[in-house]
């Protein structure tokens, strides 16, 4: 044999055998992949049938379906549910209960792997009947998965409200229960009782820094400050306030915002006179930190 021919042989060798090997590759590539096609297929399954024990009421599925040290938040839940039994508990499903989920779709639906642990992560369009509630909504959700025996379980989640729903909710008008109804008109009577009282301790609770203000009869708009200098100097002359009314009022509520429409009717005492006015009002308030605030208002005579 030749010394080229040595050469050619070794180099047929050498190309042989990195075929080979970049074949192995590519198997072992296409086995791994089957593997997690296979995992996903079973993964999306079991989401499946979660959704469907909640449309179905069977709260044994819904408990089987969770690990025992089950960890996440929920929809509006507010704080960590830790645990199976906090999982269930605050879902209450009742299998006697008219109400509740009544289908779904999945989109974006996705995941990652590392050994036997998943993180899926999925966007859900569901319908339901709940009182009050609107039919549609569409959820973000990302749970965590462990395979155990073979079988994969859900370990945790973080469920919440996708902004599409976000949107459509702020922008869509709500009513205010009776309790919280009280709180709103209750902030706005002590608005102006503050103002005539010249209390600068509550209206500055009240009025935050934002505030504007147009008077009835007066171009000039107020800022917090002027508000609350001309709360001071009504106070400082012994202005009294004789008698407040809000004959009519109207609320409409908007996310955490809510607009009063209102006549109102005051009288008033300075320098031993007395004087009567009234007019129409339209204020601001906004829900904040548990508490009504008051960042706005139009005054006008009515007339």
């Amino acid at each position: 044999m030749t010394r080229r021919t040595r050469r050619c042989f070794s180099l047929i060798v050498c190309i042989t055998f990195a075929v080979a090997i970049v074949t192995s590759v590519s198997i072992s590539i296409a086995n791994v992949q089957d593997d997690r096609a296979a995992d996903r297929a079973a993964i999306k399954a079991h989401i499946d049938s979660i959704f469907q024990a909640f449309i179905k009421k069977d709260v044994a599925a819904l408990r089987a379906t969770h690990a025992e040290n089950w960890l996440g938040y929920l929809d509006n839940s507010g704080t960590m549910l830790k645990g199976i039994n906090a999982y269930m508990d605050w879902n209450q499903l009742d299998p006697k209960s008219p109400y509740g989920m009544k289908s779904y779709k999945f989109r974006d639906f996705d995941m990652i792997f590392k050994g036997d642990a998943a993180f899926v992560c999925f966007v859900a369009d569901v319908e339901s009947n709940w009182p009050g509630a609107p039919p549609h909504r569409v959820l973000q959700i990302c749970d965590f998965y462990t395979k155990n025996d073979g079988k994969w379980i859900q370990n945790g989640s973080d469920t919440g409200m996708h902004q599409e729903t976000i949107d459509e909710q702020l922008a869509a008008p709500r009513t205010l229960g009776e309790p919280m109804k009280k709180r709103l008109l209750d902030a706005r009577e002590a608005v102006w009782r503050a103002y005539f009282a010249g209390d600068r301790a509550t209206l500055e609770k009240l009025i935050p820094d934002e505030t504007i203000a147009i008077e009835s009869g007066d171009n000039n708009w107020s800022n917090r400050q002027k508000i609350l200098d001309g709360s001071t100097e009504f106070a400082k002359s012994g202005g009294k306030l004789i008698k407040l009314e809000f004959p009519k009022t109207e609320i409409q509520v908007y996310g955490r915002s809510a607009i009063v429409y209102s006549n109102y009717s005051y009288e008033m005492e300075t320098g031993g006179q007395r004087s009567t006015h009234s007019g129409r009002v339209t204020e601001v308030f906004v829900l904040r930190n548990g508490e009504w605030v008051n960042p706005g208002w139009h005054m006008d005579s009515g007339k």
